[in-house]
């Protein structure tokens, strides 16, 4: 669809490409960068997906074991003619492929990582179809501010049917899954699976599979992701030369814009890539991850412990919640903010699923036996967490959508002089990051079901602790450049950020 045919909110065409002004274009002195800037995305777009494999294997040995490194590299003696010899290293590539396709036996992981790939590649596909094809509600999302004269400010439409493609997801999984095994062998996948019953033979591939090759499943994740992270940067040059971009994805650095995203919005027809990408194939394959290691818990030990239990309930919840409050990801920074790059997409379909899934791989193997009044105060934690999480979520949700309604119309809030309100009574007024700190209690209580015998469960309670505070600077300088004075009067009457009363 060119400019010309595209309609706004008001049902108004846009005027052609023609009339319009070429867009404004950041100057490397002028950009605003974060994370380092380039240098600094570089490095996190290298090391990320080294630190997915590498806490996979962590989490399959139950600790971090830095011997995973040693077959890296190569040690050789070479001798001269004259018979001395001196020692010499190299990097071996037969170590490397050892760590990311830990079941591989032939050159270039290339026995494993296609059928990986392949089943990846599957599943994005099903979500992609149960998104575009299941009973949906169309919403719309925040009004996008004009960025060219002459652009329409306008509210994107969006399908709504997570909730229903979060029990679909289930229903499929279970249909097709029993207890059985499944090996790759060098013709690729050979499926001899017992059929357990009823007797006979059947087809279906057992969930253990995921647990069998969970590494190299993330390898092919990190793959699909790079490729599509490549894919939605070529597309922001395409088409329309005034589509919205991101703010933060604009410098005119290639490895930045990459790395933050360039499109704000990048929608192939009406399938928005980025919502998509948020809440369906990752998070969804993260529970269905965790359902992979209960099965096998069960297989290996006959039972499935009260660890396990729980994991699966708070992170399932956590999904389901997540699907259920689907809408309210549409106000989210991430959507509204920031672009779809290699950040948001690595971060969806690669960083979730196999690091939040690092408790349950461990507990396969490494289950503590906790006892019931350990386990209960865990989901003590983990049930206040949810309370102030929900609880404050639900809330600033419900003011946005409609401030008079019963729930919320008695709360107090701060006029800004841009004509939008600040909400400092309810949970808001306790602090400005409510809702981070039930995020992370909700978080340390997943971790505190590993017990104490190893860091590697706790990564997700660090990383997230660091993850939140780093957001929350960024929140806090983003709104001190929109809402200016108003902010300052904001901070004064909500001066905590995320605990009220300490921090």
């Amino acid at each position: 669809m060119t400019i010309a045919e595209a309609k706004g909110t008001n049902g108004t065409k846009i005027a052609s490409i023609a009339n319009q002004p070429e867009p404004e274009k950041h100057s490397h002195q002028q950009f605003d960068y974060e994370f380092g800037g380039p240098v600094g995305a570089f490095l996190t777009m290298t090391m990320l997906p080294i630190i997915v494999v590498v806490l996979d294997t962590f989490a399959s040995k139950g600790k971090i074991d830095l011997t995973i490194f040693d077959n890296f590299i190569e040690k050789d003696e070479v001798c001269s003619m004259d018979g001395t010899c001196s020692a010499s290293s190299s990097f071996s590539r037969n170590g490397m492929e050892q760590l990311i396709c830990p079941n591989s036996h032939a050159p270039y992981c290339s026995d494993v990582l296609p059928n990986c790939m392949l089943g990846i590649l599957a599943w994005f596909l099903f979500q992609v179809f149960l998104q575009k094809f299941l009973p949906a509600i169309n919403v719309r999302g925040v009004l996008l501010k004009q960025q060219f004269p002459g652009q329409a400010k306008e509210k994107l439409s969006y399908r709504i049917n997570g909730h229903l493609c979060f029990w679909v997801t289930l229903f499929t999984v279970a249909l097709t899954s029993i207890v059985g095994k499944v090996t790759f062998t060098g013709e690729g996948l050979n499926k001899n699976v017992e059929y357990v019953l009823g007797g006979g033979t059947d087809w279906k591939i057992p969930l253990t599979i995921l647990y069998d090759y969970y590494v190299e499943l993330a390898v092919s994740t990190i793959l699909l992701s790079v490729a599509l992270s490549i894919v939605m940067y070529l597309k922001s040059f395409m088409g329309n030369s005034q589509k919205r971009l991101a703010e933060g994805g604009d410098s005119g650095n290639i490895i930045y814009d990459f790395f933050m995203g360039r499109e704000l919005n990048p929608r192939t027809r009406h399938f928005d890539w980025k919502v998509f990408c948020e809440l369906r194939p990752g998070l969804l394959g993260w529970m269905v991850l965790n359902l992979a290691m209960a099965c096998q818990q069960y297989e290996t030990l006959g039972e499935v412990t009260g660890s396990m239990l729980l994991i699966q309930l708070f992170q399932g919840v956590y999904v389901w919640d997540a699907l259920y409050q689907e809408r309210a990801i549409l106000t989210t920074m991430d959507v509204t903010t920031d672009g779809f790059g290699y950040m948001l997409i690595f971060g969806d379909l690669a960083w979730v699923p196999f690091t939040y899934s690092l408790q349950a791989r461990y507990l396969v193997d490494y289950d503590p036996r906790l006892g019931y009044g350990a386990l209960g105060g865990i989901l003590l934690t983990n049930c206040v967490g949810y309370m102030i999480f929900r609880g404050a979520n639900g809330q600033k949700d419900a003011f946005r959508r409609n401030p008079d309604q019963p729930c919320v119309s008695h709360l107090s809030y701060l006029q800004t002089k841009r004509g939008t309100k600040l909400l400092t009574s309810g949970w808001w007024g306790k602090a400005r990051k409510i809702n981070y700190t039930g995020d992370w209690i909700m978080g340390l209580s997943w971790c505190l079901v590993c017990g104490l015998d190893s860091i590697v469960p706790y990564f997700y309670a660090i990383y997230f602790a660091i993850l939140l505070i780093h957001r929350s600077v960024r929140d806090d300088h983003m709104c001190q450049t929109k809402y200016g004075s108003d902010w300052e009067e904001y901070k004064k009457i909500v001066p905590y950020r995320f605990i009220p009363g300490v921090v």
